[in-house]
């Protein structure tokens, strides 16, 4: 992967899981690490953020320090999430945007379905399903004044 957090590129893939054991399958298998945040946990790898200043962006670092992230936050590959009552465990995709409301308005425009908008303190989501069925988000990192 040679493009990351850039409009149409991969961002983040969040593990649903109702196995709070799950993480030790993805530390001994890939050495990830898992960081309970207080609020969330987030999955990191250790060494992404190194390979992202070193070949597509050499800012990371700083620019994340500039918006007050969790320590190591450049190795961040995405978070452990809680399944739904009648969720089966899985994988979810989130894709950068540049803006949500023109990815989601186009996804309709093709036949998807905008399941769903948020805005966080860091994020604008559309949670879209597309006309196979399959279910992403299309996020645009907004981080909080200072």
């Amino acid at each position: 992967m040679q493009v990351v957090n850039e409009p149409g590129a991969w961002n983040f893939s969040d593990l649903h899981t109702s196995d709070p054991a799950q993480p030790r399958f993805y530390e001994a298998v890939f050495g990830w690490e898992f960081a309970d945040l207080g609020f969330a946990t987030l999955i990191r790898c250790p060494g992404y953020g190194d390979h992202l200043a070193a070949t597509v962006d050499p800012d990371i670092r700083q620019r994340q320090a500039s918006a007050i992230t969790p320590p190591k936050f450049e190795d961040a590959i995405g978070w452990l999430a809680p399944a739904h009552d009648g969720e089966p465990p899985h994988w979810h995709v989130t894709f950068t945007v540049a803006d949500r409301d023109e990815a989601a308005s186009t996804a309709e425009r093709l036949g998807g379905t905008v399941l769903a908008s948020t805005d966080t303190d860091w994020t604008r989501e559309a949670l879209i399903r597309d006309p196979q069925g399959g279910v992403f988000t299309a996020s645009r990192f907004v981080p909080p004044e200072r």
